[in-house]
This record gives structure tokens, sequence and C-alpha cells, in this order.
């Protein structure tokens, strides 16, 4: 943080003592109605990235999908073995022994511990749907949980639409699957449904679940964008004592898509909870989207074209004036929330129909062309009759004019 900012979001904030991640971009992110699934050498690139950028847990798919995706966790699995990748691998699972038992078989064959994410419906309007009832999914939440237990994987437990089911129904849920041998308990919401103060209600009543269970169980939560505050929500699930957080690239998943890691993994590192490299933050984006045919809009957050970009005189003025008093943590901070360097770019300064002069002149010399008033007039006038921001032949067109 520049020290001519004052910080509000340091007033009376506490820091977590744990923060974990886990990546869904190879699994629920691949659940988006519009993504292409990608070829199994794409699979592995993200791996890497994944792995680079220091995330702790990546769910590398469903086997019990069939046979297609047996194959690729295989192969994704043996990589993390091949290559000594830091992450750790977990895959999802139905809440039966069915789904439970390919991940059991691949964990056996490839040598590595692979985390098995059992989930399960919890909320009534899904039991009413479903035609369930609430001994059903107790007693499938015993069976596979021992199950998974007793093939040697480590066990997380989740409960789907945690965020729309009642109390007494999630403390059975939860107990049972503890008492079964669950490491880790996830708090899902599935549909977008939560707010910051619901997302902290419902993991400290878990939390408080998880205590009277003898404790020591890791909580996650799992959040989804439908109401657009999936990474508010997640923060605040980390502070009421969540310990690791889901998220996907580019926020790609089922409908509009889960938290999006790379938001998250900037947020958490500007409010100081996580200290990482984040210089591979954009490749890692960018491979997603080239992968599964989703795209970037040009101002999508952090990784988006226009993340750093300004054509607005007054805006450009000030980061002008901070260049040229050569301080690049100013020039990073003086119109811009995030520094552009955390993530390996720079802020720009473009020109267009709101831009002032200045623009054009630092625009010239940042390049290496001379200012001059011929060229300056030119560029200025061009812009001012455009109906958008010129682009770089455009204005060179106008340099070899002059």
């Amino acid at each position: 943080m520049h020290p001519l900012i004052h910080d509000w979001n340091d007033i009376g904030a506490a820091k977590p003592s744990v923060v974990m991640l886990d990546d869904e971009t190879l699994r629920d992110g691949l659940q988006s109605p519009s993504v292409r699934c990608p070829t199994i050498e794409e699979k592995l690139r993200i791996l890497h990235l994944i792995d680079r950028l220091g995330i702790d847990t990546a769910d590398i798919g469903l086997p019990g999908a069939g046979p297609h995706v047996v194959r690729d966790v295989e192969r994704l699995a043996r990589e993390i073995v091949d290559q000594r990748l830091h992450v750790k691998a977990n895959c999802a699972a139905r809440t039966v022994i069915a789904d439970i038992r390919p991940i059991a078989e691949i964990s056996q064959r490839v040598g590595l511990p692979i985390e098995c994410c059992a989930f399960i419906g919890s909320s009534p309007i899904r039991q009413y749907a479903e035609g369930w009832t609430l001994d059903q999914l107790l007693r499938l939440t015993e069976d596979a949980v021992a199950f998974a237990v007793k093939e040697g994987l480590p066990v997380m437990y989740v409960t789907e639409d945690t965020t729309r089911a009642d109390p007494e129904t999630l403390r059975r849920l939860y107990s049972t699957a503890i008492r079964a041998g669950a490491a880790r308990v996830c708090v899902a919401d599935t549909v977008g449904h939560a707010t910051p103060a619901g997302a902290a209600a419902v993991v400290r009543f878990i939390a408080g679940v998880v205590e009277e269970c003898g404790g020591g169980v890791g909580i996650d939560w799992h959040g989804h964008r439908d109401r657009d505050v999936a990474v508010t929500n997640t923060i605040a699930a980390l502070e009421a004592g969540a310990t690791r957080l889901h998220g996907a690239a580019i926020g790609i998943g089922e409908r509009v898509g889960n938290t999006p890691m790379d938001t998250l993994l900037v947020n958490l590192v500007l409010m100081g909870y996580l200290d990482r490299n984040l210089d591979g933050l954009t490749e890692y984006c960018e491979a997603v989207s080239s992968a599964t045919g989703v795209p970037i809009p040009a101002n999508y957050p952090i990784v988006g074209r226009d993340a750093f970009r300004t054509a607005t005189g007054v805006h450009a003025a000030a980061v002008i004036k901070a260049y040229r008093k050569k301080d690049a943590e100013l020039l990073d901070a003086v119109y811009s929330g995030v520094p552009a360097a955390l993530v390996g770019r720079e802020q720009e300064v473009d020109v267009g129909p709101m831009s002032g002069r200045s623009n054009v002149v630092f625009w010239l010399e940042k390049r290496g062309y001379a200012a001059t008033d011929e060229v300056v007039d030119r560029i200025f006038a061009k812009a001012k009759a455009s109906a958008c921001v010129l682009t770089e032949e455009e204005i060179l067109a106008e340099i070899r004019e002059t």
C-alpha cells in the first residue's frame, strides 16, 4: 500500500491464521453450459499454472461420470506425481459408493492420496423436488464416508445448497459425516443465494457443529456468482472461520459460475491474508479462456484488457503526472485500486474522444516519438472526432501523414 493512502479497510480487520485455496476450474468450472471441454494437454497446462500460483488443492474431475473422466483424472494425478507438483488433488463424487470407488482405484494405481469430495443435497426445497427423506440422506452419508475412509481416502463432506438448508438438517448431516470420518466439511452456496452476512452466519453455525463433534475438522466455503457477491461472500466466510476457499479461473462454472479464483487471489493478497507472487495470474486466466472458449470481457477485473487502461483526460493527467515524478508505486496507485505490477501488468494511457492533449503527448513520448505541436494537434483532432479510443494503427497513420 502506498504511504499516501489511508487504508480504511484495515480498521477493525482480523487476519485469519489459515487461508487455503481449492481450484474448481477443471471440474465445477467445466459444468458451465457454454464451455468447450479442454483437451488433456490443455488440462495439464492449466494444472501447472494452478501449481505455479501456489493454490493448495485442485479438483481434477468426477470419475463417477464415466471412463473418459477416469482417464483424464488418472493422467492429471500422474502428472502431479511425475512432475512433483506441490498442488494436492481432490475429486468430486456423489455420496454413493459407486462414485467413490473409482477415486480409490485411481489413487491406488497412481500412488497419490486423492481427497474425496462427497456431495449430497441438503435443503428442504431440494429434498422435496427429489423425493428424498432426511433418513435416506443420513444413511447415504454414513455409508459413503465410511467406505471412502476405509479405502484410505481423506474425505471432505459437502452439503449442496447449504445456504438454504435449516439448522437441524445441517447439524444431523454434518455430525453423521464427521462421526463417519470426514476430515473436512464444505459449506456450499450452490445457487448463489447467500449474502455476506448469511455466508458468515452459516459458517459460524457449522463451526459450532464441528466443535460439538470434538473439533479438528476443517471448513471449506464453495460459492457461486448468481447475485454477483461471490468474492465478498467468500471473504466473509473466511473471516467467520472457513479455512479453505473454492474458486475457478475467470469465474467459470454452473450457470453464471463460481467465485473467480483470480479476483479472490488478488483481494486476499491486497488484504494481507496471503503473501503470494501473482505474476502468473494473467497467463492462468488466458489459458483457461483459450481452452474453454469462454472470452475474458474487456472490463473484467485484474486481467481484462481495460483493467489498467484509461483514456479520460482528468484520470490520465494524474497518471501522467505520477509518471513524470519517476515514482513507480505512485504511478500504479494514483488512479488504480489494484497495483498493475502485482499481476505483471502496467498502467496504460490511451487517446480517445474524452482525452486531453496530455494523453497524446504521453502516448508519443512513451513510445519514443517526438511530440511536436503539429503531430499532437493532428492526433488530438482525430481523437475528438472519433467515437472510440484510437487504435495504435490509427495514431501511427496520423504520424506518417504528418
